[in-house]
């Protein structure tokens, strides 16, 4: 079994967990390469900002990611977070780094609940008078 760093990240709906390890630079997102599974503008770069903000080389580490749940948003947002975590047991020194760039903080914001007489969780039904 080879050694690696987990990390678990999740965001809205979406969960996913990222593992680190020594290799040739792969990165593999549910059996697809990040690229091919990511493919709306600037999410790879959110992603990636996570390694570049570490200075850490991305060409001698393999990530191996399993996401599950959600949208395209959320699941880019649990990546990330999941590989700010899987750094971080690799490496406790970028503590420091990953706060200022805000990486460490899990996003809460989630969907608010219908309420009863609404359409939505806050939007009422049209009022008419007559």
């Amino acid at each position: 079994m080879e050694n690696y760093y987990e990390g678990i990240g999740r965001r809205k709906e979406s969960t996913a967990r990222v593992r680190i390890m020594n290799g040739s630079g792969k990165f593999i997102v549910n059996e697809k390469p990040i690229e091919q599974y990511f493919t709306r503008l600037g999410d790879v770069e959110a992603i990636l900002t996570t390694l570049k903000t570490t200075g850490e080389n991305q060409g001698n580490l393999d990530i191996t990611v399993l996401v599950k749940g959600g949208g395209v948003s959320g699941q880019t947002s649990a990546v990330q977070l999941g590989l700010a975590r899987a750094l971080l047991k690799m490496n406790p020194e970028y503590r420091t780094v990953l706060r200022k760039w805000d990486l460490l903080t899990r996003d809460a914001r989630i969907k608010e609940r219908k309420k009863p007489g609404l359409k939505r969780a806050r939007k009422a039904p049209t009022y008419t008078k007559r």
